[in-house]
């Protein structure tokens, strides 16, 4: 069953009224938390270390199981037959951890960048490790693997890939041999400058995407002898996503909001007449966009999405036999089978919850064994972990955000000190699951509040669009009720509440000391926009396609200059009152370096101290282990000086004594 992801193509690109807890939340929460006895003080070092093993997959003979581990800080793949105990070391890189990476034949491909810049490179090994090489330039270039052309004829040693090294701001596709190194172009791209691909089961790009203005439009061929012809052109707010190609090669799966829809469905779309004949899955509450599909039976096996948490919807019996054989072994748990061998007896599965990062099986549907065998962190105690809870609030203009509530266990959801913590994006969403920094949080006795503020995704057209041209506005009043509602249930003491983010969620945070300065007792900015002026001109080049429809949804810098000043919060720092602390990527691809300078030199040019990381190999969050040891080390300290024991009076003069 393999898995096919799309990203949407439109992706791409007062106080509250009242509350409703999902899921057994409210009263039944807090008395859970409060029932247990508060658990120890956990090393945060535990919840940012290097898993011990991670991405375990099977190859396609299914001989040998591989998975990620650390090796001098860094994770690097490894390949274990078997039955065997020992494992080989494929990769020996300290540069960067290794990303994503698969099985091709016998050899491995894999991707890492240099120091965060985002300009990934693929390479490829043989499973003991010798003959490893770079497929595509180390430097200035984002790679990317387009297809692995996974068991079609003829092509057991080539992979086709996607680069910008032509032309910075689009991706040309290559046919590469992956034993050789060799590229071979497969389309002159100069003119048409097309940006993205999409091919069929036989490894043919049937089809190519371009952004023009606001709108996008699909370009499609039959054979890779004709040329490409406008297929379907389409409004960035709506949605129109070929999934792939039915088995047949003649026709489409499609995630779409046509036709009226607010939330995106997954159908059968015929190519010639230009129409849905028939709805796999749609969801009446969010967005349905991700199919899953049986590369060896040629069926479509399930329909994936988020709600409050990841849900499926199966679509054929193998696949239901299979679930079903292993639900009764993980009760209490969320599973996942998602990796196979080529026959699909063998089988990779995942099981983990809001306190339990995570364990890997190995399942042998012939024999109908499960065998554990790994866990993601087993340092990590799920009984010392708290419970994530769904919440929805209504906002000052009667809209619901979905959210979630972390209490700290053993303590009384009373008086709390509670951290903010809006998510990046901003057109993306929190869900449920083990999150490091939350439970790094509550472990520390803070109440975390996450809400899916207006923008983000999987909620629908109407949602989404509710967020064009609010940063800093309607989408800052989401986050701002949401703290009231905390206030006004009791839960948090109003004088210790702090509001920490990363990207956009960094901006969340500067918007919220800035625009809401008597909220917030601290905030901690984590690369993340302060000016909207010199964030427009800084995007990397492969964003720049997409630059006419940033205006539509942020502000252009021309016509909505004043509307975009007055978001920008590096232009009110006269207002912040409390304590900020910022971290930084030096290589930064997308909210570059200066987005925090800027603040940085304001605050000190009135005289006040702000507290500043920068990590020079870093780009958009810290990624390399000691890095993420500084920042969530210095972050903790920043924390309890001013909103937990440190914070309280005597605390503060001894460490004013101690100075």
């Amino acid at each position: 069953m393999k898995f096919n992801p799309s990203l949407s193509l439109r992706t791409i690109a007062p106080m509250i009224l009242g509350v409703a807890l999902l899921a057994s939340c409210g009263t039944e929460t807090a008395d859970h938390a409060a029932m247990k006895t508060p658990p120890p003080v956990i090393d945060m070092k535990d919840f940012f270390k290097n898993p011990e093993k991670a991405s375990f997959q099977i190859s396609p003979n299914g001989q040998y199981m591989s998975y990620r581990a650390p090796w001098h800080n860094r994770m690097n793949v490894f390949v274990q037959k078997m039955g065997d105990s020992t494992a080989t070391q494929v990769t020996h890189d300290t540069i960067r951890d290794i990303g994503g990476y698969f099985w091709k034949g016998d050899r491995l491909v894999y991707s890492r960048d240099i120091n965060g810049d985002e300009n990934f490179i693929v390479f490829s090994a043989s499973m003991d490790g010798s003959d490893a090489k770079a497929l595509t330039p180390q430097s200035g270039v984002r790679a990317g693997t387009l297809d692995r052309l996974h068991n079609i004829a003829g092509m057991e040693q080539n992979i086709l890939i996607q680069m910008n090294q032509r032309n910075p701001q689009v991706f040309d596709p290559y046919l590469c041999n992956i034993n050789t190194g060799e590229l071979k172009p497969l389309f002159d791209n100069s003119k048409d400058n097309f940006e993205g691909w999409i091919t069929d089961h036989a490894g043919v790009i049937r089809m190519a995407t371009k952004t023009d203005g606001t709108d996008q439009v699909v370009y499609y061929r039959a054979t890779e002898k004709d040329p490409f012809v406008e297929y379907m052109r389409t409004g960035y707010k709506d949605s129109w996503s070929p999934l792939l190609f039915t088995f047949d090669n003649a026709n489409l799966i499609v995630s779409h909001n046509l036709n009226g829809r607010d939330k995106t469905a997954v159908v059968e779309w015929n190519l010639a007449e230009k129409k849905e004949t028939k709805v796999i899955y749609e969801d009446k509450d969010y967005d349905v966009s991700n199919v899953n599909y049986s590369q060896k039976r040629k069926v479509l096996t399930m329909v994936t999405w988020t709600g409050w948490k990841e849900e499926r919807k199966i679509l054929d019996d193998v696949t239901k036999g299979l679930y079903d054989k292993l639900a009764s072994k993980f009760e209490g748990y969320d599973y996942w089978i998602y990796g196979e061998n080529d026959e699909e007896t063998m089988f990779m599965v995942w099981a983990g919850n809001d306190r339990q990062p995570g364990k890997y099986y190995f399942y042998d549907a012939t024999a109908d064994k499960l065998k554990e065998v790994a866990t993601l962190r087993p340092w990590i105690n799920e009984d010392h972990m708290a419970e994530m809870k769904p919440i929805t609030y209504t906002t000052r203009d009667g809209l619901t955000i979905h959210g979630y509530l972390t209490l700290p266990v053993g303590r009384e959801a009373k008086n709390l000190p509670v951290v903010v913590n809006p998510h990046g994006g901003p057109w993306a969403r929190d869900d449920w699951g083990f999150n490091s920094e939350v439970q790094l949080l509550a472990n520390r006795g803070y109440a975390v509040l996450q809400m899916n503020f207006r923008g983000s995704t999987g909620y629908g057209r109407e949602f989404w669009e509710k967020s064009f041209k609010e940063w800093g506005k309607t989408m800052q009043d989401d986050i701002t009720d949401g703290v009231e509602w905390l206030k006004k249930e009791g839960i948090a003491d109003s004088s210790r509440i702090a509001i920490y983010g990363g990207s956009y969620g960094g901006y969340a945070t500067l918007a919220g000391v800035t625009f809401t300065p008597d909220l917030y007792a601290c905030g901690v900015d984590y690369v993340g926009v302060s000016n909207l002026f010199t964030f427009m001109k800084t995007v990397p080049p492969y964003w720049e396609p997409f630059k006419k429809m940033m205006y539509e949804m942020v502000g252009d810098p021309k016509t909505d200059s004043l509307l975009m000043r007055d978001a920008s919060p590096v232009f009110f720092v006269d207002r912040i009152k409390c304590p900020l602390f910022i971290a930084q990527g030096a290589k930064d691809p997308r909210v570059n370096k200066d987005e925090s300078d800027q603040v940085v030199a304001a605050l000190k040019a009135r005289g006040i101290d702000v507290q500043y990381l920068v990590k020079e190999n870093e780009g958009h969050g810290f990624h390399n282990e000691e890095n993420r040891f500084d920042f969530y080390g210095a972050m903790e300290k920043f924390l309890d000086l001013h909103i937990g024991a440190g914070s309280k009076p005597a605390a503060k003069e001894e460490a004013k004594a101690a100075a």
